[in-house]
């Protein structure tokens, strides 16, 4: 008697997304810098409800008090406490980082989809010659000139970022996009009439989204490395205080033998800085289709 053969269940197919997921929990490191970046997102965000370091500008102290119970990181040359200000600043990153990597990645990405969708056309030629001059002018040099041009607006600094920080995203969606644009879903999407920005935004540009992640996470680090340079050379932060700004006033206090200004501000920013960065390298790595598994 011949037993009946029961059909084997069909494997299980996670999306793109779910195993990029699976494969970024593997990695420690990764999430440890995710954890930590996490930590700083909390001390901003008791900044925005006003939990914590509302008060950074009171004068609490005495001149270059030492670290105490009352001033964890002491004071500075006035009496302000430089935790709560240190605390502040890591709200100003953040708040400088977001805007710049989301406003520069969302330009970048639908430049560079339009140039990398009609690639050949006049206006693929027109977005390669605009990347290409912002590109010979020197990075912080072009930043620079925009905010001392703009510095009546409180958003100089963030609009010469994103002036230039769109590019190496344009780029990197423009090959992309290239490839896409001759799948057969988008040359159906094509035939069947479609208009070309529909396409653009419901079948080629969701299949870059690995590619954007990956360039905001490298462009919010980017961010505030140039806030704390512009700041310290005051072009940047002027209504309130930020990391650059209290590295600036602590090249006084160090020569009197005080560093917890310094100290302060540089290891947060150390901190942040390279937790970050680990967090994107870990990202790029459970988003690169070769290694998601």
């Amino acid at each position: 008697m011949n037993a009946t053969a029961l059909p084997l269940p069909a494997p299980r197919r996670d999306s793109l997304g779910a195993r990029a997921v699976r494969q970024f929990r593997r990695d420690r490191t990764g999430m440890v810098a995710l954890a930590v970046v996490l930590g700083y997102l909390a001390a901003a965000a008791g900044v925005w409800f006003g939990w914590w370091a509302t008060d950074w500008g009171a004068l609490t102290g005495t001149k270059w008090e030492p670290a105490s119970a009352a001033h964890w990181f002491g004071t500075n040359i006035i009496g302000q406490d430089i935790f709560a200000r240190a605390i502040y600043s890591t709200s100003v990153a953040f708040e400088v980082g977001l805007v710049v990597a989301l406003a520069a990645t969302a330009l970048g990405a639908a430049l560079g989809a339009a140039a990398g969708y009609f690639a050949g056309s006049w206006l693929d030629e027109v977005l390669l010659w605009f990347m290409g001059v912002l590109e010979a002018i020197p990075f912080y040099l072009f930043v620079a000139a925009v905010a001392f041009a703009l510095q009546d607006s409180p958003w100089a600094m963030q609009v010469g970022m994103i002036a230039t920080f769109w590019i190496g995203t344009a780029r990197l969606v423009r090959g992309e996009v290239m490839k896409l644009r001759g799948i057969e879903y988008v040359e159906a999407a094509r035939a069947i009439g479609l208009p070309s920005p529909v396409i653009i935004a419901r079948h080629v540009l969701p299949n870059t989204t690995h590619i954007l992640l990956v360039q905001a996470s490298i462009a919010f680090v980017g961010a505030i490395k140039t806030e704390v340079i512009l700041s310290f050379l005051g072009i940047g932060i002027r209504d309130g205080v930020s990391w650059g700004l209290m590295i600036e006033e602590s090249t006084k206090e160090v020569l009197a033998g005080f560093y917890n200004n310094f100290l302060a501000a540089s290891l947060l920013m150390f901190g942040l800085v390279m937790a970050f960065n680990t967090f994107a390298d870990a990202l790029q790595d459970a988003l690169d289709p070769r290694k998601v598994g």
